[in-house]
């Protein structure tokens, strides 16, 4: 039968903080929860974003109700426009949760059935490549319409219905350089992270980790099998 390794518990002969420098620590780490109303005010943003889901489709069949017909373009465009507004909403979601469990407090609904995949494992890093891979299919809705517009282009430009100027060609061009802009930093955010995972610093964590450390008041009786190590400063 293996031996299971000795834990190993450490003793320090330093001084711990003071009194003012622990209300100090636990101060800052209450102002954490000046967040809690930004993320508030985004619950109210997505209550917008829920009205206006249902303005848009409203406005859809109120054309097919008083027209009789619509277009093949124009229910696109229509439905470009609700899943745009389902997209927004989503990332909105994201921030959130993911703000909130990261940067304020845990929610703590481990085990819930309704508990997303990536809740369990968030962290800024993640958060982050998250909200570019978002921000990449919101603009790509926004360029499929672009493309859809510019089907009926002439001269270079893209007039309403009332002559206005809506698309032109080099609008169009910093378009897509933009969405490239965006895929780029995407793609740099998850090399970031998978070089975050695997440098150095990872390393040291995942073998420290090994090895249990606590402190212990003076006199108090190790745990069977624990080892002491003295550490000096």
């Amino acid at each position: 039968m293996a031996q299971r390794p000795t834990p190993t518990i450490e003793t320090s002969t330093t001084r711990g903080p003071g009194v003012a420098s622990r209300t100090l620590a636990a101060f800052i780490f209450a102002s954490r929860w000046l967040q809690a109303p930004l993320y508030l005010g985004l619950i109210i943003a997505q209550a917008v974003y829920v009205v206006l889901f249902f303005v848009e489709l409203w406005h859809l069949l109120e054309n097919v109700i008083a027209t009789g017909h619509i277009s093949e373009t124009e229910v696109m465009l229509s439905v470009l426009a609700l899943i745009d507004i389902v997209m927004i909403a989503n990332l909105l979601i994201m921030v959130i949760i993911g703000g909130y469990e990261t940067f304020v407090s845990k929610i703590r609904v481990t085990g819930h059935h309704d508990e997303p995949d990536w809740l369990s494992h968030v962290n800024a890093n993640l958060l982050k490549v998250k909200l570019a891979i978002s921000i990449i299919s919101i603009s790509s809705i926004h360029l499929l319409k672009t493309f859809i517009e510019v089907g009926r282009m002439n001269g270079g430009l893209v007039h309403d219905s009332n002559g206005n100027v809506i698309y032109s060609g080099e609008g169009v061009f910093w378009e897509v350089a933009i969405h490239l802009a965006f895929i780029v930093s995407a793609l740099a955010l998850a090399w970031i992270d998978k070089m975050s995972q695997h440098g150095p610093g990872a390393q040291k964590r995942k073998s420290s980790a090994e090895f249990v450390t606590v402190r212990l008041p003076a006199g108090t009786q190790l745990p069977e099998g624990a080892e002491v190590v003295t550490h000096r400063s």
